[in-house]
């Protein structure tokens, strides 16, 4: 693992230092060029905590990842370069999914070389955050989202993002994760099939301007004008979006084909929007409305 070829598949070309701007130019640099996925999940392959084997997939093999190999392998980067890093167990909307979401997420606080201030930062959250942003409370702009931390209690947080459409959030302690549990929740969620990530493929991305989210068979393009959607036509045209849009080159994705029809028919049944559904399947150069 070195350091220069992470700087090369991200495309980081400045200093090599343990400061806050370089932190910041670091974690812009990483949301930009590597997207959010669970390919593997969807396609049964097993994935660790490990973050030599991000290092592979995302580096040498220019995938993306989940938060357990995205933040691990940020979090491996910064701790090359001088910064203290710390892992940290979060729970992605806890409030509402209880203690079985302890874990579901790998975040990192970081010291620069000059200040004792922890910085959250987040690589592995599908996009939202594009700047470190101070362990207290307070919001920010990162266009398309609005972001911020609340106390939840003397070492407890809340990590939130808004998109204009409701609030999405992880809670997580100012503290060493507990490793074993990062590992168990990390096995869980790519076996169990209650787990979102064994239901649904799931790709985003950030651009400067922008957020792209493939989830089945529903592609979304979130801007300052809005959001535009279209269905995905044929095992074809998901192959190409995420070729393409998501910069993800996985043409075995095509035999999942069958089962993400059959997922996207169920969530038309349970959302009784069979025969009032806005999206309309579209061929990939007609422009989304």
């Amino acid at each position: 693992m070195q350091l220069e070829q992470y700087f090369r598949r991200t495309g980081y070309q400045g200093p090599v230092a343990a400061t806050l701007e370089v932190l910041s130019d670091l974690l812009r640099a990483h949301a930009f060029a590597v997207p959010f996925e669970n390919l593997d999940v969807q396609l049964g392959h097993s994935l660790t905590n490990d973050p030599t084997a991000a290092f592979d997939k995302i580096v040498n093999g220019r995938r993306g990842g989940w938060c357990y190999e995205q933040n691990g392998l940020f979090g491996w980067a910064l701790s090359e370069i001088g910064f203290e890093v710390t892992r940290v167990a979060a729970a992605v909307m806890r409030a509402d999914r209880g203690p079985i979401a302890d874990s579901n997420h790998l975040a990192l606080l970081v010291r620069t070389a000059a200040s004792d201030q922890q910085w959250l930062v987040d690589v592995g959250f599908g996009g939202s955050m594009t700047a470190p942003i101070p362990l207290r409370e307070d919001s920010y702009d990162q266009h398309p989202f609005r972001i911020g931390l609340r106390q939840l209690s003397a070492n407890s947080w809340q990590f939130w993002e808004d998109a204009g459409k409701g609030e999405f959030n992880f809670d997580f302690a100012a503290e060493p994760a507990d490793e074993a549990a990062l590992t168990r929740k990390c096995r869980y969620l790519q076996t169990s099939p209650d787990s979102g990530f064994v239901q649904s493929l799931v790709a985003q991305v950030r651009l400067p301007d922008a957020h792209m989210t493939l989830r089945g068979r529903i592609f979304s393009r979130l801007d300052a004008a809005g959001v535009a959607t279209r269905v995905i036509g044929s095992c074809d045209d998901l192959v190409a979006t995420l070729r393409d849009d998501f910069r993800l080159d996985v043409p075995e994705v095509a035999e999942l084909w069958p089962r993400i029809e059959q997922r996207h028919a169920e969530w038309l049944r349970e959302n009784e929007l069979a025969d009032t559904y806005e999206l309309r399947t579209r061929p990939r150069n007609q422009p989304l409305r």
